[in-house]
């Protein structure tokens, strides 16, 4: 039997032996779309993965964190002037509009300073983004502590405090806050929408710095939702092209992170900040890039990717069997199937799903497939089938041998 964790997880960084929170939702939402007979697996995953984070916890501190102290608490009539005013100077204030806001204005306020900066490669808008939809699931009663919580890790930084100094990771997100002040992106469709901007977009990000690209998508998403919605697929491409480029902690994170921005800006009402959260992403994803210089980068590009030569009908399960042996075979591959039959998404994304159930071993593994798994269907298209070839650069290949946990679970139960 699980005993009920009955102590919050430090958040020192908004990450780390955190991700056993950050993954929640992740593996609620592949359970929910998983086959039957295997859909409990994540379950029994999510589990073990946060009653090890915990007693990782406990053996290092065994920190939790402090009830509100009640003689500080803002009354409701200025507690979204508390909540703003401590937040803009990096403090936090937050229990009184835990109590009083709606879930929307929470969310809303919580998806502005999760988005404001580049510090922790994206974890901060994912745990707004998870953590509402986690709240959505086991009820808002028990939003205080969450939301608590969430406000420390938004709070995160090292060194000088950024409400006083011009620091990169802050230096995009002020740029882009100044381009939307008093403008709303107009609810109407482009008059003349124009695919090629996704292409172009694409290449724009191989080198472009974080400014240009905000001030591109600023100009293009000013067009309206027409645009917009090119404007996300060249972004999506390019987050799927830096992952093929180098497969690894950062390039999974340029996908994850543009999931809950993504998430974030269908979800809210404000056009405002859609529109933030949209030149947000476009401002992230060169920096990823530049944080992925420090080590080795392949050559290629996702909009120059081919199917494969071979005279040859391929099969889902080849691109899995692939996968264990070449990445850049298996997209190929992946490509050759979608492109016979794009019908094939789903077979594709069901098999990788119970392939991360089966074989998945890190939060990474939940986080990133149910990430691009869900975004795949927001994709247009004329490109799904290029975002979910590239997506395979992070999935499990058939001969990768099971998790442990999967045997263990599968002894407990028989």
């Amino acid at each position: 039997m699980w005993s009920r964790p009955n102590r919050p997880i430090r958040i020192e960084r908004a990450g780390f032996k955190f991700h056993a929170v950050l993954v929640v939702n992740s593996a609620h939402q592949a359970a929910l779309a998983g086959p039957d007979n295997e859909r409990w697996l994540p379950i029994f995953w999510a589990l073990d993965n946060f009653k090890s984070a915990q007693a990782t916890n406990l053996k290092e501190s065994g920190w939790r964190m402090k009830p509100a102290d009640e003689s500080k608490v803002p009354t409701a009539a200025n507690a979204r002037a508390a909540f703003t005013t401590a937040m803009d100077n990096w403090d936090v204030a937050v229990s009184a509009l835990a109590r009083t806001a709606t879930a929307g204005e929470l969310f809303d306020l919580f998806a502005r300073y999760g988005s404001r900066d580049f510090r922790d490669i994206g974890h901060k808008i994912i745990y707004v983004c998870n953590a509402f939809r986690t709240l959505d699931v086991i009820g808002w009663h028990h939003a205080e502590p969450v939301l608590r919580s969430l406000a420390f890790a938004l709070l995160k930084y090292d060194g000088k405090n950024p409400a006083k100094e011009d620091l990169e990771p802050d230096r995009p997100g002020r740029k882009n806050a100044e381009r939307i002040r008093n403008v709303v992106p107009p609810r109407k469709r482009a008059d003349k929408p124009d695919p090629a901007v996704t292409k172009e977009l694409v290449k724009a990000l191989r080198s472009a710095t974080a400014e240009d690209m905000g001030e591109a998508v600023a100009k293009l998403t000013a067009a309206g939702d027409a645009s917009a919605r090119f404007a996300w697929d060249g972004l999506f491409l390019g987050a799927g092209e830096l992952l093929m480029r180098q497969p690894g902690i950062v390039g999974l994170h340029t996908l994850t992170t543009l999931n809950a921005l993504h998430y974030a800006a269908r979800t809210t009402g404000d056009a405002s900040l859609r529109a933030f959260l949209t030149l947000q992403a476009a401002s992230f994803l060169p920096m990823f890039r530049d944080r992925m210089k420090t080590g080795k980068m392949a050559d290629v590009k996702i909009d120059e990717l081919h199917t494969r030569e071979e005279d040859k009908e391929f099969k889902v399960r080849d691109v899995y069997a692939e996968l264990s042996r070449n990445k850049e075979t298996a997209a190929r591959t992946a490509l050759s199937v979608l492109k016979a039959d794009p019908k094939k998404a789903k077979e594709l994304i069901d098999e990788g799903r119970r392939l991360i159930f089966l074989k998945g071993t890190d939060a990474h593994d939940y986080k990133f497939s149910t990430s691009v798994m869900e975004d795949a269907a927001f994709v247009s298209p004329e490109w799904r089938s290029h975002f979910l070839a590239a997506s395979v650069y992070w999935l499990k290949g058939s001969e990768t041998p099971d998790a442990p946990l999967v045997n263990r679970t599968r002894a407990a139960l028989a």
